[in-house]
């Protein structure tokens, strides 16, 4: 347990994070993945890359350090990283080789007149605060998912029954699990984890389920990502009838229940978890739905007919699609604006909105400007978590 003295020694650190705190964790994951191959498949290198990893594990050490004596006020932040962690099947034989790394990164970045051992002795022992918390609340969640009816634990077998082309960057891939038992009815908005070997090597990815839970098969829409390793992997080279490693589905940003008008707000490949969220949402039928969605073009747009036939079919139901291309087939044509949201979103919506970062800073920004308070307002990243700003 944090000593007092120890407690106030991380927050002295939180002016060297917040200046240095990324240099910190891009040097941590260096050390990290170059000495420990066994933790590799659970990182997405492109992440690396993009510098996205680094900076949302700088921001998470960063609220830590801020709230380490009222952990309450880190929000639903554990919560996230549970999540994210269980869809990775991340174990407690992980937990050392982070808290090696991230005390070598803190005396390799800071240098030994600030990470003196008194520094290092309380980052280490703030560390296995949190690390303890995590590790019961993942082993908590395993074991409910393993107990749940349809539910599993670890890797199981799921065969590709159909795999479905649904614009120029998505696929939908249909999946069977292979003991031929029921599927675990997860909530909608969350993802699937897959283990994968693509060149003799690993690697984990998770990807959104696209339709409400069934109870006997799932669907993934992945959209093919320039130099991305696994999705363009499963683009060309699985089929139907492969066989698949999928962990239990997992994740936080779901549909809550309510009666107040649902916005279901997407750009590009965020359509995925909120066209789950719609399924569901007419399935219960006690509220409106509202339905916006921006593609470049036409060739992008994915799931037109089914948004065609959901508008057709449920009178609470009304869609928006706007191309910003444009060209003949465009419903709107443009950026998403401020007027688009006044015209489509009551303000006492619950409105969730999900694709890429600027999309979803602005959305954010829009939302509250006519008037849906952030309690209302519900994202998620592909990805990392990172701030809106």
């Amino acid at each position: 347990m944090l000593t007092p003295e120890q407690t106030m020694i991380v927050k002295a650190t939180v002016p060297l994070l917040e200046t240095g705190g990324e240099a910190l964790t891009s040097h941590f994951y260096t050390i990290m993945l170059r000495d420990y191959a066994e933790v590799r498949p659970l990182f997405n290198q492109a992440h690396q890359a993009h510098g996205t990893q680094p900076r949302a594990l700088a921001n998470a050490v960063l609220q830590y350090a801020r709230h380490i004596d009222a952990p309450d006020a880190l929000g639903n932040l554990p919560a996230q990283i549970i999540q994210k962690h269980v869809a990775l099947q991340i174990m407690p034989e992980h937990y050392p080789i982070v808290g090696t790394c991230l005390l070598r990164a803190i005396r390799e970045v800071l240098g030994d007149e600030i990470a003196t051992e008194a520094v290092i002795a309380a980052w280490g022992e703030a560390y296995w605060q949190l690390a303890h918390i995590l590790i019961g609340a993942e082993a908590a969640e395993y074991e409910r998912l393993a107990a749940a009816p349809g539910g599993w634990r670890g890797a199981r077998s799921f065969r590709v029954a159909d795999k479905v082309v649904e614009s120029a960057e998505i696929t939908s891939f249909h999946l069977e699990p292979v003991d031929g038992g029921a599927v675990v009815a997860y909530q909608p908005g969350q993802y699937l984890g897959l283990k994968l070997v693509i060149g003799g090597q690993e690697v984990r990815r998770n990807y959104s389920l696209s339709r409400a839970a069934n109870g006997r098969n799932l669907r993934i829409s992945i959209k093919r990502e320039a130099g991305g390793v696994a999705s363009n992997h499963l683009h060309d080279d699985v089929h139907a009838g492969a066989m698949l490693d999928v962990f239990p589905p997992a994740g936080e940003f779901v549909l809550r229940p309510g009666t107040a008008p649902l916005a279901l707000i997407s750009g590009g490949v965020g359509i995925t978890p909120t066209l789950a969220m719609a399924e569901a949402a007419l399935a219960q039928g006690d509220r409106d739905v509202i339905f916006i969605h921006y593609a470049r073009n036409g060739d992008v747009h994915a799931f037109g007919r089914t948004i065609d036939a959901w508008a057709s079919d449920h009178p609470r139901f009304a869609a928006h699609v706007v191309y910003e291309q444009g060209g003949r087939e465009a419903r709107l044509s443009g950026r998403p604006t401020v007027d688009h949201l006044r015209e489509w979103v009551p303000a006492e919506a619950d409105a969730y909105f999900l694709g890429p970062k600027p999309f979803m800073v602005f959305m954010n920004r829009a939302l509250a400007q006519i008037g849906v308070p952030s309690g209302r307002r519900h994202f998620e990243f592909f990805g990392p978590a990172e701030a809106l700003r």
